[in-house]
């Protein structure tokens, strides 16, 4: 079994340390990154991590993990509240999905509450900052079954 882990990060989190850090934190994307592949290594997952603000991307790489990895993580940041073409491709993958939000989107906005990926998402992390994708892959090792230790 594949244990290749697609991260995905949708719009603005590349300002992810700069843009109102009073919500979001002081950690950047590479900061996040350099974690997400360390904690991959510990649980012999290898991550491919990407971010983009063009929603075709996001769905392109939710295509090419189809063929080849075992599970996605998925921030999809304001594209969350937005995008049914997301929702398709994701629903087109066969694997495990974890969608993550830094902040508590609950604790937010009304608009904040809808999320079209929840529906097809097998678990959801929200409020838990930058630590919300090593959850995340924690629990993606759990459900591929290759968590070691």
């Amino acid at each position: 079994m594949s244990r290749i882990v697609v991260v995905l990060n949708g719009p603005n989190l590349n300002l992810l340390g700069k843009r109102e850090p009073e919500i979001y934190g002081r950690e950047t994307l590479a900061d996040v990154e350099a974690e997400c592949r360390r904690l991959g290594a510990e649980l012999k997952l290898a991550i491919e991590f990407h971010q983009s603000n063009r929603e075709y991307e996001i769905i392109d790489w939710i295509h090419g993990a189809r063929e080849r990895a075992a599970a996605i993580v998925i921030n999809p940041a304001a594209f969350t509240h937005t995008s049914v073409a997301i929702l398709d491709a994701l629903n087109a993958f066969g694997g495990p999905i974890i969608e993550v939000h830094i902040s508590n989107v609950h604790k937010r906005e009304a608009f904040r509450h809808l999320s079209f990926v929840s529906a097809v998402a097998s678990g959801v992390i929200v409020g838990c900052g930058t630590e919300g994708y090593a959850l995340a892959l924690r629990r993606i090792a759990t459900l591929i079954g290759e968590d070691k230790g």
